[in-house]
């Protein structure tokens, strides 16, 4: 009887998290500048301003200035981005991780997920601070 209730333990899904909303977000990141990592170091780093305005720098790139809107999905909501390079969005599904953020890049199977490092100093863009 124990073997059979470990087994049907084990063949049960995990419950499945879900995404948090824009205004969760925006509560969380408003006025900070998060660094991110990916699976093989230090990804980018991240301005958030009021009225979900944003600036962006990959490790060692140029600076860009986007905004984020929520996107309602299937899934749950995401944050889609869009930059002065990307006008296409580039959408995430979000989650509060104990206060740290983790997002996982909506339509890639490959697993393209991002983790918050830390917050740091503000992001310094062409001598300008944000």
């Amino acid at each position: 009887m124990r073997a059979l209730f470990i087994t049907l333990l084990l063949a049960t899904p995990a419950l499945a998290e879900t995404p948090i909303d824009g205004d969760e977000f925006e509560d969380l990141v408003t006025g900070k500048t998060l660094t991110y990592s990916n699976a093989t170091g230090p990804y980018g780093i991240e301005y958030y301003a009021p009225n979900r305005r944003v600036i962006w720098s990959f490790i060692g790139g140029e600076c860009e200035v986007g905004e984020w809107v929520e996107v309602p999905t299937a899934n749950g909501p995401s944050i889609c981005f869009t930059y002065e390079s990307e006008p296409n969005p580039q959408c995430w599904y979000v989650y509060n991780d104990t206060g740290q953020i983790r997002a996982d890049f909506v339509g890639s199977t490959g697993g393209s997920i991002l983790y918050q490092l830390a917050e740091t100093e503000p992001l310094v863009c062409g001598g300008v601070g944000a």
